[in-house]
């Protein structure tokens, strides 16, 4: 039988859609029941990195929905957006005014 090698991916480059459609292929691939223990740990492993990926990505998207914030009247205004590479911008400045 050909041992058959994958391609190595490159996790930080995919989409969160690419990341999750390869997570749903290793649990498929995993829980099928034909493949070997030591390549079901290597899918595991993977796995995980594609899941840690894919929480950085709706963390990302959390923040950036995040500097959405309603002002003194109640309307939704834009803040700066958040720095992607995970530092958020700092909040809109409020008036020190009170009523």
């Amino acid at each position: 039988m050909a041992e058959k090698k994958s391609k190595p991916i490159n996790i930080d480059e995919m989409t969160f859609e690419q990341a999750l459609a390869a997570l749903r292929e290793i649990v498929e691939k995993v829980e099928s029941g034909e493949v070997a223990l030591e390549e079901s740990i290597q899918q595991y492993e993977l796995g995980c990195k594609l899941i840690q990926h894919c929480r950085k990505i709706l963390d990302r998207a959390e923040r950036r929905i995040e500097v959405l914030s309603k002002n003194l009247e109640g309307q939704l205004e834009a803040a700066p957006a958040p720095d992607l590479e995970g530092t958020a911008a700092p909040p809109p400045e409020e008036s020190n005014e009170q009523s």
